[in-house]
């Protein structure tokens, strides 16, 4: 499933040939996705685009008639193509520019979405999100608080998007260990020196997973066509029962919250 750094991929990859460009034309071939593609989305065309941004995983097309917020879902994917290139079975949407490039939606599964907002308006799924864990506002002192009397795994805790958005299960599994923290501790009973660890961590890995592309998955590719490489650096997810690359103990495998999770039993504690 696309991850933060995915879809902030995503994002860059298609920003420049978007950014204060008009919408000629949307071509809606399947509106049966997560949520039902709504004919109000046609609003948007004809309007000039002011803004490409990300709030958690989802992408705001910003107008001045209203904003578009994709989702990709588990295994949409946002690609520029030419003008006349023949869509494929699961290329379900199109947005026809004025500068004769083409956005497309592809997603096989559809559990995507193209949502719409009218101006001056609010989207209940942006609502009761917590803050970007790569802003100011994410910190050691505010994971800490909002831990306290918290008996669910820590793990659990950091994927909760009210609590902090965007760190899936893949930089959850990255991010606790480099930060040394086993995934199964209870996030209240997690101390604030070691939550700056682990807030230092999940910025970083993150960071760095953006730089280098997002994660290659089996379904998705950036904006621009090209996969992530961040998957070639991963230390422990998908790596259970494959020895430690810092200690060479055997990573052990467990289910947390019904996802998998990989530790280190000797680096992590």
């Amino acid at each position: 499933m696309p991850e933060l750094p995915e879809v902030e991929t995503t994002r860059r990859g298609i920003e420049p040939w978007l950014q204060q460009q008009r919408i000629e034309q949307i071509v809606i071939r399947q509106p049966r996705l997560r949520w039902p593609v709504e004919d109000a989305i046609q609003t948007l065309t004809g309007q000039t685009i002011k803004a490409v941004t990300r709030r958690a995983k989802y992408i705001l097309v910003e107008t001045a008639a209203g904003t578009a917020i994709w989702h990709l879902g588990m295994s949409g994917s946002l690609r520029l193509v030419e003008p006349g290139s023949e869509p494929g079975k699961h290329d379900h949407i199109d947005w026809v520019m004025a500068n004769g490039k083409v956005l497309r939606y592809h997603d096989p599964r559809r559990f995507g979405a193209l949502l719409y907002v009218p101006p001056g308006q609010s989207s209940s799924h942006l609502a009761h999100l917590g803050p970007e864990p790569l802003s100011e506002a994410f910190t050691a002192e505010y994971l800490y608080q909002q831990s306290r009397g918290k008996k669910q795994a820590v793990k659990t805790f950091v994927m909760d998007g009210s609590v902090v958005v965007g760190v899936g299960n893949i930089y959850a599994n990255e991010s606790l260990f480099s930060a040394g923290i086993r995934p199964q501790t209870p996030a209240g009973k997690v101390s604030l020196a070691r939550y700056e660890r682990l807030v230092t961590e999940i910025k970083t890995v993150l960071e760095r997973s953006i730089t280098q592309g997002g994660t290659t998955l089996r379904d998705f590719v950036g904006g621009d066509g090209k996969p992530g490489y961040f998957a070639q650096q991963l230390l422990v997810y998908g790596r259970g029962g494959e020895a430690c690359k810092d200690c060479a103990t055997t990573l052990k495998e467990i289910r947390l919250g019904q996802r998998s999770t990989v530790y280190c039993p000797r680096c992590q504690r």
